[in-house]
Protein backbone atom coordinates (compact mmCIF):
# COMPACT_ATOMS: atom_id res chain seq x y z
CA UNK A 1 0.00 0.00 0.00
CA UNK A 2 2.09 3.32 -1.30
CA UNK A 3 2.22 6.03 0.71
CA UNK A 4 1.42 7.83 -2.99
CA UNK A 5 -0.38 5.22 -4.72
CA UNK A 6 -1.72 4.79 -8.37
CA UNK A 7 -5.56 5.03 -12.37
CA UNK A 8 -7.96 3.23 -15.23
CA UNK A 9 -10.07 3.01 -18.04
CA UNK A 10 -13.30 1.06 -19.00
CA UNK A 11 -13.14 -1.44 -21.63
CA UNK A 12 -13.68 -5.46 -21.98
CA UNK A 13 -10.99 -6.94 -24.08
CA UNK A 14 -10.80 -10.94 -24.31
CA UNK A 15 -7.31 -11.58 -23.46
CA UNK A 16 -7.35 -15.52 -22.78
CA UNK A 17 -4.10 -15.81 -25.10
CA UNK A 18 -2.11 -13.86 -22.78
CA UNK A 19 -2.74 -16.33 -19.86
CA UNK A 20 0.00 -16.98 -17.89
CA UNK A 21 1.60 -19.57 -15.05
CA UNK A 22 5.19 -17.75 -14.17
CA UNK A 23 7.55 -20.05 -12.76
CA UNK A 24 8.19 -19.37 -8.92
CA UNK A 25 6.34 -20.70 -6.07
CA UNK A 26 2.75 -19.99 -5.01
CA UNK A 27 1.88 -18.99 -1.65
CA UNK A 28 4.61 -20.82 1.26
CA UNK A 29 4.25 -20.36 4.31
CA UNK A 30 6.73 -21.60 7.23
CA UNK A 31 6.21 -24.87 9.14
CA UNK A 32 5.73 -24.72 12.78
CA UNK A 33 9.29 -25.32 13.50
CA UNK A 34 10.65 -22.45 11.35
CA UNK A 35 8.09 -20.10 13.16
CA UNK A 36 9.63 -21.37 16.97
CA UNK A 37 12.53 -20.56 15.38
CA UNK A 38 12.03 -17.66 13.91
CA UNK A 39 10.31 -16.76 17.25
CA UNK A 40 13.48 -17.55 19.17
CA UNK A 41 15.48 -15.96 16.75
CA UNK A 42 14.02 -12.53 17.40
CA UNK A 43 14.38 -13.13 21.14
CA UNK A 44 18.17 -14.23 20.46
CA UNK A 45 18.78 -10.85 18.34
CA UNK A 46 16.91 -8.37 20.45
CA UNK A 47 18.81 -9.68 23.89
CA UNK A 48 22.27 -9.13 21.79
CA UNK A 49 21.38 -5.89 20.77
CA UNK A 50 20.63 -5.29 24.38
CA UNK A 51 23.65 -5.71 25.50
CA UNK A 52 25.01 -4.16 22.63
CA UNK A 53 23.54 -0.53 22.69
CA UNK A 54 23.56 2.35 19.94
CA UNK A 55 26.77 3.82 19.26
CA UNK A 56 25.82 7.01 17.86
CA UNK A 57 27.85 9.10 16.27
CA UNK A 58 27.62 11.81 13.25
CA UNK A 59 25.80 10.53 10.46
CA UNK A 60 27.15 9.81 7.17
CA UNK A 61 27.81 13.04 4.79
CA UNK A 62 25.87 12.19 2.34
CA UNK A 63 22.24 11.96 4.71
CA UNK A 64 23.24 15.69 4.72
CA UNK A 65 21.52 15.71 8.43
CA UNK A 66 22.88 18.18 10.67
CA UNK A 67 25.73 17.51 13.69
CA UNK A 68 22.37 17.53 15.80
CA UNK A 69 20.99 14.60 14.75
CA UNK A 70 23.38 11.59 15.90
CA UNK A 71 23.42 7.89 13.82
CA UNK A 72 24.13 4.25 14.44
CA UNK A 73 23.55 1.10 13.21
CA UNK A 74 21.79 -2.16 14.67
CA UNK A 75 22.45 -5.21 13.28
CA UNK A 76 19.50 -7.55 12.86
CA UNK A 77 19.47 -11.21 11.13
CA UNK A 78 19.03 -11.29 7.68
CA UNK A 79 16.34 -14.86 8.87
CA UNK A 80 15.87 -14.66 11.62
CA UNK A 81 15.16 -18.57 11.88
CA UNK A 82 18.73 -18.50 11.52
CA UNK A 83 20.40 -15.60 14.12
CA UNK A 84 23.81 -16.87 14.08
CA UNK A 85 23.88 -16.44 10.21
CA UNK A 86 24.13 -13.16 7.62
CA UNK A 87 23.40 -10.05 9.00
CA UNK A 88 22.22 -6.13 8.16
CA UNK A 89 23.07 -3.19 9.49
CA UNK A 90 19.95 -1.02 10.38
CA UNK A 91 20.98 2.50 10.07
CA UNK A 92 18.80 4.56 13.11
CA UNK A 93 18.92 8.71 13.85
CA UNK A 94 18.03 10.43 16.70
CA UNK A 95 17.99 13.48 18.57
CA UNK A 96 17.34 13.61 22.25
CA UNK A 97 14.32 15.06 23.73
CA UNK A 98 14.06 18.75 24.09
CA UNK A 99 12.96 18.80 27.65
CA UNK A 100 14.58 18.68 31.25
CA UNK A 101 15.46 14.90 31.92
CA UNK A 102 12.52 14.92 34.53
CA UNK A 103 10.05 15.11 31.52
CA UNK A 104 11.63 12.56 29.20
CA UNK A 105 9.65 9.66 28.31
CA UNK A 106 11.87 7.72 26.24
CA UNK A 107 12.11 6.88 22.58
CA UNK A 108 9.76 7.60 19.63
CA UNK A 109 10.12 5.61 16.82
CA UNK A 110 8.66 6.59 13.70
CA UNK A 111 7.77 5.04 10.54
CA UNK A 112 6.73 7.05 7.53
CA UNK A 113 4.97 4.08 5.41
CA UNK A 114 5.28 2.81 1.62
CA UNK A 115 6.69 -0.04 2.12
CA UNK A 116 9.68 1.52 1.22
CA UNK A 117 9.62 4.59 3.06
CA UNK A 118 12.29 5.69 4.68
CA UNK A 119 12.33 6.78 8.72
CA UNK A 120 15.59 8.51 8.84
CA UNK A 121 14.89 12.22 8.88
CA UNK A 122 11.97 12.30 11.20
CA UNK A 123 14.43 14.03 14.22
CA UNK A 124 14.39 16.91 12.05
CA UNK A 125 10.84 17.95 13.20
CA UNK A 126 12.53 18.44 16.64
CA UNK A 127 15.41 20.13 14.97
CA UNK A 128 13.32 22.06 13.15
CA UNK A 129 11.47 23.07 16.25
CA UNK A 130 8.07 22.39 13.76
CA UNK A 131 5.09 23.94 16.48
CA UNK A 132 3.13 21.24 16.08
CA UNK A 133 5.65 17.97 17.31
CA UNK A 134 7.26 20.87 19.78
CA UNK A 135 5.19 19.07 23.23
CA UNK A 136 6.29 15.45 22.35
CA UNK A 137 9.61 16.86 21.24
CA UNK A 138 10.20 18.11 25.01
CA UNK A 139 9.50 14.41 26.43
CA UNK A 140 10.78 11.64 23.52
CA UNK A 141 13.88 11.30 21.71
CA UNK A 142 13.19 11.10 17.87
CA UNK A 143 14.24 8.24 16.54
CA UNK A 144 13.94 6.94 12.83
CA UNK A 145 15.77 4.51 10.97
CA UNK A 146 15.95 2.81 7.31
CA UNK A 147 14.22 -0.09 7.47
CA UNK A 148 15.88 -3.34 5.94
CA UNK A 149 16.41 -3.13 2.05
CA UNK A 150 15.67 0.83 2.62
CA UNK A 151 18.00 3.68 2.23
CA UNK A 152 21.49 3.00 4.08
CA UNK A 153 20.22 -0.31 5.15
CA UNK A 154 20.94 -3.19 3.05
CA UNK A 155 19.34 -1.29 -0.43
CA UNK A 156 17.80 -3.09 -2.95
CA UNK A 157 17.37 -1.89 -6.19
CA UNK A 158 15.26 -3.76 -9.52
CA UNK A 159 16.26 -1.14 -12.40
CA UNK A 160 18.69 1.80 -12.68
CA UNK A 161 17.51 4.84 -11.61
CA UNK A 162 17.61 6.62 -14.48
CA UNK A 163 15.55 3.74 -16.16
CA UNK A 164 13.11 4.42 -13.87
CA UNK A 165 12.95 8.23 -13.98
CA UNK A 166 13.05 7.93 -17.91
CA UNK A 167 10.28 10.55 -19.17
CA UNK A 168 8.06 10.54 -21.18
CA UNK A 169 5.97 7.72 -20.20
CA UNK A 170 2.70 6.84 -22.01
CA UNK A 171 -1.46 6.93 -20.28
CA UNK A 172 -1.45 4.16 -18.09
CA UNK A 173 -5.52 3.25 -19.63
CA UNK A 174 -4.68 0.67 -21.81
CA UNK A 175 -5.29 1.29 -25.77
CA UNK A 176 -5.66 -2.46 -26.77
CA UNK A 177 -4.39 -6.34 -26.58
CA UNK A 178 -1.29 -5.00 -27.77
CA UNK A 179 -0.82 -2.38 -25.02
CA UNK A 180 -1.68 -4.56 -22.40
CA UNK A 181 1.04 -7.13 -23.53
CA UNK A 182 3.63 -4.50 -23.43
CA UNK A 183 2.66 -4.09 -19.52
CA UNK A 184 2.62 -7.62 -18.90
CA UNK A 185 6.46 -7.49 -20.59
CA UNK A 186 7.20 -4.95 -18.49
CA UNK A 187 6.07 -6.21 -15.21
CA UNK A 188 8.06 -9.79 -15.99
CA UNK A 189 10.82 -8.02 -16.99
CA UNK A 190 10.70 -5.68 -13.87
CA UNK A 191 10.22 -8.72 -11.83
CA UNK A 192 13.33 -10.41 -12.97
CA UNK A 193 15.40 -7.63 -12.73
CA UNK A 194 14.85 -7.50 -8.86
CA UNK A 195 15.76 -11.22 -9.12
CA UNK A 196 18.69 -10.12 -10.86
CA UNK A 197 19.81 -7.63 -8.75
CA UNK A 198 18.77 -8.44 -5.12
CA UNK A 199 17.76 -11.82 -5.17
CA UNK A 200 19.53 -12.57 -2.53
CA UNK A 201 17.64 -10.29 -0.17
CA UNK A 202 14.25 -10.69 -1.18
CA UNK A 203 12.89 -13.80 0.61
CA UNK A 204 13.63 -11.81 3.43
CA UNK A 205 12.28 -8.58 2.97
CA UNK A 206 8.58 -8.80 4.86
CA UNK A 207 6.47 -7.04 7.13
CA UNK A 208 7.05 -9.78 9.54
CA UNK A 209 10.73 -9.46 9.44
CA UNK A 210 10.61 -5.37 9.85
CA UNK A 211 8.69 -5.97 12.77
CA UNK A 212 10.77 -8.55 14.24
CA UNK A 213 13.64 -5.66 13.06
CA UNK A 214 12.03 -2.77 15.00
CA UNK A 215 11.62 -5.02 18.38
CA UNK A 216 15.88 -5.52 17.97
CA UNK A 217 15.98 -1.63 17.36
CA UNK A 218 13.28 -1.49 20.62
CA UNK A 219 15.83 -3.72 22.75
CA UNK A 220 18.99 -2.06 21.36
CA UNK A 221 17.74 1.36 22.47
CA UNK A 222 17.52 0.04 26.21
CA UNK A 223 13.41 0.72 25.66
CA UNK A 224 11.32 -1.87 27.92
CA UNK A 225 8.38 -0.83 25.95
CA UNK A 226 8.31 0.59 22.70
CA UNK A 227 6.61 3.97 22.07
CA UNK A 228 5.75 3.66 18.16
CA UNK A 229 3.80 6.50 15.68
CA UNK A 230 3.26 4.50 12.16
CA UNK A 231 1.64 6.32 9.36
CA UNK A 232 0.25 4.85 6.14
CA UNK A 233 1.56 1.40 5.47
CA UNK A 234 3.55 1.99 8.73
CA UNK A 235 0.08 1.11 10.46
CA UNK A 236 0.29 -2.57 9.33
CA UNK A 237 3.65 -2.83 10.16
CA UNK A 238 2.74 -1.56 13.74
CA UNK A 239 -0.17 -3.65 13.72
CA UNK A 240 1.79 -6.71 13.09
CA UNK A 241 4.64 -5.91 15.57
CA UNK A 242 1.24 -5.59 18.51
CA UNK A 243 0.56 -9.29 17.28
CA UNK A 244 3.89 -10.35 17.41
CA UNK A 245 5.06 -8.19 20.25
CA UNK A 246 1.86 -7.23 22.55
CA UNK A 247 3.80 -7.23 26.01
CA UNK A 248 6.52 -5.20 24.52
CA UNK A 249 4.37 -2.01 23.61
CA UNK A 250 4.16 0.93 25.42
CA UNK A 251 2.12 3.49 23.72
CA UNK A 252 1.35 3.43 19.64
CA UNK A 253 -0.46 5.46 17.33
CA UNK A 254 -0.78 4.64 14.10
CA UNK A 255 -2.47 7.76 11.39
CA UNK A 256 -4.24 6.44 8.34
CA UNK A 257 -4.76 2.81 9.13
CA UNK A 258 -4.43 -0.12 6.36
CA UNK A 259 -7.34 -2.76 6.69
CA UNK A 260 -5.28 -5.71 8.42
CA UNK A 261 -7.69 -8.17 7.10
CA UNK A 262 -5.48 -10.90 5.77
CA UNK A 263 -7.76 -11.54 2.88
CA UNK A 264 -6.77 -7.79 1.70
CA UNK A 265 -3.43 -7.76 1.98
CA UNK A 266 -2.24 -6.65 -0.71
CA UNK A 267 -4.11 -7.65 -4.01
CA UNK A 268 -7.34 -6.66 -3.10
CA UNK A 269 -6.26 -3.70 -0.79
CA UNK A 270 -5.22 -1.95 -3.79
CA UNK A 271 -8.53 -2.51 -5.68
CA UNK A 272 -10.58 -0.96 -2.55
CA UNK A 273 -7.47 1.53 -2.75
CA UNK A 274 -8.47 2.67 -6.27
CA UNK A 275 -12.06 2.78 -5.95
CA UNK A 276 -11.34 5.06 -3.15
CA UNK A 277 -8.98 7.22 -5.63
CA UNK A 278 -11.87 8.15 -7.34
CA UNK A 279 -14.08 9.78 -4.64
CA UNK A 280 -11.51 11.80 -3.60
CA UNK A 281 -10.86 12.38 -6.83
CA UNK A 282 -14.69 13.57 -7.57
CA UNK A 283 -13.98 16.15 -3.94
CA UNK A 284 -11.28 17.99 -5.98
CA UNK A 285 -12.68 18.70 -9.01
CA UNK A 286 -15.80 19.39 -7.46
CA UNK A 287 -13.68 22.34 -5.40
CA UNK A 288 -12.26 23.55 -8.69
CA UNK A 289 -15.54 24.01 -9.83
CA UNK A 290 -16.56 26.00 -6.76
CA UNK A 291 -13.71 28.49 -7.74
CA UNK A 292 -14.04 28.62 -11.17
CA UNK A 293 -13.50 32.47 -11.05
CA UNK A 294 -10.27 31.84 -9.92
CA UNK A 295 -9.00 28.78 -12.50
CA UNK A 296 -11.82 28.72 -15.27
CA UNK A 297 -11.93 24.92 -15.29
CA UNK A 298 -15.75 24.83 -15.70
CA UNK A 299 -18.27 24.82 -13.00
CA UNK A 300 -18.98 21.56 -12.14
CA UNK A 301 -17.09 18.38 -12.07
CA UNK A 302 -17.90 16.95 -15.19
CA UNK A 303 -16.31 20.14 -17.11
CA UNK A 304 -13.10 20.15 -14.51
CA UNK A 305 -12.25 16.43 -15.78
CA UNK A 306 -12.82 17.29 -19.24
CA UNK A 307 -10.36 19.99 -19.11
CA UNK A 308 -8.18 17.29 -17.46
CA UNK A 309 -8.85 15.07 -20.50
CA UNK A 310 -8.05 17.69 -22.92
CA UNK A 311 -4.20 18.00 -21.61
CA UNK A 312 -4.00 14.46 -21.04
CA UNK A 313 -4.92 13.77 -25.18
CA UNK A 314 -2.51 16.56 -25.81
CA UNK A 315 0.45 15.20 -24.20
CA UNK A 316 0.22 12.23 -25.45
CA UNK A 317 0.83 14.04 -28.72
CA UNK A 318 3.41 16.08 -27.57
CA UNK A 319 4.73 15.89 -24.41
CA UNK A 320 5.04 19.38 -22.49
CA UNK A 321 8.75 19.97 -22.47
CA UNK A 322 9.82 16.58 -24.25
CA UNK A 323 9.44 14.89 -20.97
CA UNK A 324 6.03 15.61 -19.78
CA UNK A 325 4.03 12.82 -20.98
CA UNK A 326 0.27 11.70 -19.45
CA UNK A 327 2.43 9.59 -17.03
CA UNK A 328 3.53 11.94 -15.60
CA UNK A 329 0.61 14.08 -15.32
CA UNK A 330 -1.09 11.15 -13.84
CA UNK A 331 1.56 10.77 -11.23
CA UNK A 332 1.33 14.90 -10.49
CA UNK A 333 -2.48 14.97 -10.07
CA UNK A 334 -2.27 12.22 -7.94
CA UNK A 335 -1.23 14.56 -5.32
CA UNK A 336 -5.08 15.56 -5.44
CA UNK A 337 -6.12 12.36 -3.85
CA UNK A 338 -3.48 12.34 -0.95
CA UNK A 339 -3.38 16.04 0.08
CA UNK A 340 -6.25 18.92 -0.05
CA UNK A 341 -2.78 21.24 0.75
CA UNK A 342 -2.23 20.39 -3.17
CA UNK A 343 -5.38 21.39 -4.78
CA UNK A 344 -4.67 25.21 -4.85
CA UNK A 345 -1.42 24.81 -6.90
CA UNK A 346 -3.01 21.54 -9.28
CA UNK A 347 -5.52 24.08 -10.30
CA UNK A 348 -3.95 26.81 -11.15
CA UNK A 349 -0.72 24.25 -12.61
CA UNK A 350 -3.92 22.93 -14.72
CA UNK A 351 -5.49 26.15 -15.54
CA UNK A 352 -2.38 27.48 -16.78
CA UNK A 353 -1.86 24.98 -19.29
CA UNK A 354 -5.38 25.01 -20.88
CA UNK A 355 -5.26 28.75 -21.28
CA UNK A 356 -1.67 28.45 -23.23
CA UNK A 357 1.28 28.28 -20.69
CA UNK A 358 2.42 24.92 -20.01
CA UNK A 359 5.89 26.17 -18.20
CA UNK A 360 4.06 25.54 -14.60
CA UNK A 361 3.21 21.91 -15.88
CA UNK A 362 6.62 21.32 -16.64
CA UNK A 363 8.16 22.54 -13.84
CA UNK A 364 5.66 20.51 -11.20
CA UNK A 365 5.66 17.27 -13.54
CA UNK A 366 9.43 16.69 -14.87
CA UNK A 367 11.05 14.09 -12.79
CA UNK A 368 13.84 15.08 -10.94
CA UNK A 369 16.93 13.65 -11.63
CA UNK A 370 18.35 14.13 -7.59
CA UNK A 371 15.62 12.05 -6.54
CA UNK A 372 15.92 8.83 -9.05
CA UNK A 373 18.27 7.25 -6.81
CA UNK A 374 15.55 7.23 -3.91
CA UNK A 375 12.75 7.06 -5.90
CA UNK A 376 14.04 3.72 -7.70
CA UNK A 377 15.26 2.32 -4.62
CA UNK A 378 11.54 2.81 -2.74
CA UNK A 379 9.93 1.41 -5.95
CA UNK A 380 11.85 -1.91 -5.71
CA UNK A 381 11.55 -2.07 -1.56
CA UNK A 382 7.58 -1.13 -1.87
CA UNK A 383 6.99 -3.96 -4.63
CA UNK A 384 9.17 -6.09 -2.94
CA UNK A 385 7.35 -6.86 0.60
CA UNK A 386 3.89 -6.72 -1.04
CA UNK A 387 4.66 -9.53 -3.39
CA UNK A 388 6.26 -11.38 -0.40
CA UNK A 389 3.94 -10.68 2.21
CA UNK A 390 0.91 -12.57 0.84
CA UNK A 391 -0.35 -14.58 -2.64
CA UNK A 392 -1.00 -13.20 -5.66
CA UNK A 393 -3.00 -14.24 -9.01
CA UNK A 394 -0.44 -15.44 -11.23
CA UNK A 395 -3.04 -15.34 -14.01
CA UNK A 396 -4.14 -12.68 -15.82
CA UNK A 397 -7.68 -13.55 -16.85
CA UNK A 398 -7.85 -12.45 -12.81
CA UNK A 399 -6.29 -8.73 -13.13
CA UNK A 400 -7.58 -8.14 -16.25
CA UNK A 401 -11.10 -8.92 -14.94
CA UNK A 402 -10.73 -7.36 -11.88
CA UNK A 403 -9.37 -3.91 -13.20
CA UNK A 404 -11.50 -4.07 -16.38
CA UNK A 405 -14.65 -4.11 -14.08
CA UNK A 406 -13.15 -1.83 -11.64
CA UNK A 407 -12.30 0.98 -14.35
CA UNK A 408 -15.38 1.54 -15.16
CA UNK A 409 -16.40 3.51 -11.82
CA UNK A 410 -13.04 4.29 -11.39
CA UNK A 411 -10.73 5.09 -14.08
CA UNK A 412 -8.84 7.76 -12.01
CA UNK A 413 -6.18 5.20 -10.91
CA UNK A 414 -7.23 1.10 -11.44
CA UNK A 415 -5.05 0.92 -14.62
CA UNK A 416 -1.92 2.16 -13.24
CA UNK A 417 -1.98 0.40 -9.50
CA UNK A 418 -2.35 -2.70 -11.53
CA UNK A 419 0.52 -2.04 -13.66
CA UNK A 420 2.49 -1.19 -10.71
CA UNK A 421 1.62 -4.47 -8.74
CA UNK A 422 1.97 -6.39 -11.74
CA UNK A 423 4.99 -8.21 -11.46
CA UNK A 424 4.14 -9.59 -8.33
CA UNK A 425 2.32 -12.05 -10.83
CA UNK A 426 5.97 -13.24 -12.03
CA UNK A 427 7.78 -12.84 -8.54
CA UNK A 428 10.37 -15.88 -8.01
CA UNK A 429 10.06 -15.48 -4.34
CA UNK A 430 7.69 -17.29 -1.86
CA UNK A 431 4.88 -15.32 -1.38
CA UNK A 432 3.59 -15.59 2.28
CA UNK A 433 -0.07 -15.80 3.85
CA UNK A 434 -0.13 -12.94 6.13
CA UNK A 435 -0.17 -13.10 9.42
CA UNK A 436 -3.75 -13.00 11.07
CA UNK A 437 -3.49 -9.48 12.87
CA UNK A 438 -5.31 -9.19 16.18
CA UNK A 439 -4.52 -8.83 20.27
CA UNK A 440 -5.75 -10.79 23.02
CA UNK A 441 -5.90 -10.55 26.40
CA UNK A 442 -4.43 -7.90 28.74
CA UNK A 443 -0.81 -7.51 27.08
CA UNK A 444 -1.54 -4.80 24.58
CA UNK A 445 -1.94 -1.66 26.26
CA UNK A 446 -4.75 0.73 24.53
CA UNK A 447 -3.68 1.59 20.95
CA UNK A 448 -4.46 5.35 19.64
CA UNK A 449 -5.85 4.81 15.84
CA UNK A 450 -6.27 8.30 13.77
CA UNK A 451 -8.24 8.27 10.32
CA UNK A 452 -9.95 10.44 8.29
CA UNK A 453 -13.53 9.54 7.05
CA UNK A 454 -12.67 10.17 3.28
CA UNK A 455 -8.96 9.17 3.03
CA UNK A 456 -8.30 7.38 -0.04
CA UNK A 457 -5.09 5.62 -0.05
CA UNK A 458 -5.85 3.92 3.31
CA UNK A 459 -9.77 4.07 3.46
CA UNK A 460 -11.59 4.63 6.89
CA UNK A 461 -12.71 1.02 6.33
CA UNK A 462 -9.41 -0.33 7.48
CA UNK A 463 -9.50 1.73 10.45
CA UNK A 464 -12.54 0.38 12.09
CA UNK A 465 -11.33 -3.09 11.07
CA UNK A 466 -8.28 -3.04 12.52
CA UNK A 467 -9.31 -1.31 16.18
CA UNK A 468 -12.09 -4.39 16.42
CA UNK A 469 -8.83 -6.63 16.07
CA UNK A 470 -7.20 -4.37 19.11
CA UNK A 471 -9.34 -5.02 21.88
CA UNK A 472 -9.16 -1.45 24.07
CA UNK A 473 -8.39 0.83 20.77
CA UNK A 474 -9.13 3.78 19.99
CA UNK A 475 -10.21 5.27 16.83
CA UNK A 476 -10.05 9.08 16.27
CA UNK A 477 -11.74 9.92 13.45
CA UNK A 478 -11.37 13.42 11.40
CA UNK A 479 -14.70 13.85 9.76
CA UNK A 480 -15.44 14.92 6.24
CA UNK A 481 -11.95 15.13 5.26
CA UNK A 482 -9.78 13.15 3.50
CA UNK A 483 -5.82 13.88 3.96
CA UNK A 484 -3.90 11.20 4.29
CA UNK A 485 -2.09 11.64 7.16
CA UNK A 486 -3.52 13.58 9.97
CA UNK A 487 -1.64 13.31 12.58
CA UNK A 488 0.22 17.02 13.83
CA UNK A 489 -1.17 18.39 10.67
CA UNK A 490 -3.75 21.42 10.68
CA UNK A 491 -6.24 19.58 13.06
CA UNK A 492 -5.51 21.17 16.22
CA UNK A 493 -8.34 18.76 17.93
CA UNK A 494 -6.54 15.60 16.89
CA UNK A 495 -2.98 17.22 17.74
CA UNK A 496 -4.18 17.67 21.45
CA UNK A 497 -5.78 14.72 21.84
CA UNK A 498 -2.47 12.96 20.26
CA UNK A 499 -0.89 14.44 22.52
CA UNK A 500 -2.37 13.78 25.34
CA UNK A 501 -1.78 10.15 24.51
CA UNK A 502 1.56 10.16 23.77
CA UNK A 503 2.27 12.65 27.07
CA UNK A 504 -0.17 11.45 29.80
CA UNK A 505 -1.57 7.75 28.05
CA UNK A 506 -5.09 9.21 28.12
CA UNK A 507 -7.54 8.20 25.59
CA UNK A 508 -10.67 9.08 27.45
CA UNK A 509 -13.99 7.02 27.92
CA UNK A 510 -15.02 7.15 24.38
CA UNK A 511 -13.47 4.74 22.28
CA UNK A 512 -14.97 6.47 18.78
CA UNK A 513 -14.21 10.06 19.47
CA UNK A 514 -14.01 12.76 16.55
CA UNK A 515 -12.73 15.96 15.47
CA UNK A 516 -14.44 18.33 12.97
CA UNK A 517 -12.76 18.61 9.37
CA UNK A 518 -9.56 20.74 9.43
CA UNK A 519 -10.48 24.09 6.68
CA UNK A 520 -10.51 23.33 2.85
CA UNK A 521 -7.83 25.16 1.27
CA UNK A 522 -8.46 28.50 -0.30
CA UNK A 523 -7.93 29.29 -4.38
Amino acid sequence: MRSIALYGVAGTLALSTLAFTPPGSAAQDPSHGDRVAEARGAAVAAERAGRAGVAFGPCAKATRLPASVRCGTVSVPLDYARPDGETLDLVVSRVAATGPAGERQGALLYNPGGPGGSGLYFPLFSVAKVEEYAKIARAYDFVGFDPRGVGRSAPISCETPADFSKAPTRDPRPTGERDKRDRIADAKAYAEGCQRRSGHLLPYLTTLNSARDIDVIRAALGERGLTFYGASYGTYLGAVYATLFPGHVRRMVLDSVVDPDSRQIWYRANLTQSAAFEARWADWRDWVARHDAAYHLGTDRGQVQDAYDSVRTRLAVRPAGGVVGPGQLQSTYLGAGYYDSTWPELATVLSAYVHGDPEPLIAAATPNPAGAVEGENGNAVYTAVECADSPWPRDWFTWNRDNTELARTAPFETWDNAWMNLPCAFWKGPHRHPLEVGAFGRALPPVLLVSAERDAATPHRGAVELQRRLPGSVLLTERRSGSHGVVYGPNTCVNERVDAYLLRGETGTDRTPTCGPHPEPKP
